[in-house]
């Protein structure tokens, strides 16, 4: 037998909240729960790309790591300039004549 009043209070229809939305309802033991992201605004099960960007987390990792800014147009430059430098041949010194 379980003990008396140690379990929390049981909500069989819990209502989980996105944007504003009740989106579905589950058992909880909180009566609402609130939620960025869902299944029904999920890039994987809606088929779209979309960077789910929480206080610029995105930018900060793509500056720590030396990619830049996710729109840089200066990194596109930058590989296009060591591109072009491998591409360029070396010439190689003249063999001295014994």
């Amino acid at each position: 037998m379980p003990k008396a009043d140690i379990h929390p209070t049981w909500y069989p229809d819990a209502k989980v909240i996105c944007n504003g939305e009740v989106v579905m309802t589950t058992g909880s033991t909180q009566p609402e729960i609130t939620v960025d992201v869902w299944s029904g605004n999920h890039p994987f099960y809606t088929g779209t790309q979309k960077i789910l960007d929480t206080e610029g987390r995105v930018d900060r990792f793509m500056r720590k790591y030396g990619m830049g800014s996710a729109d840089s147009a200066s990194g596109a430059k930058k590989a296009a300039k060591a591109t072009e430098a491998a591409a360029t041949p070396v010439e190689e010194p003249a063999a001295a004549e014994a």
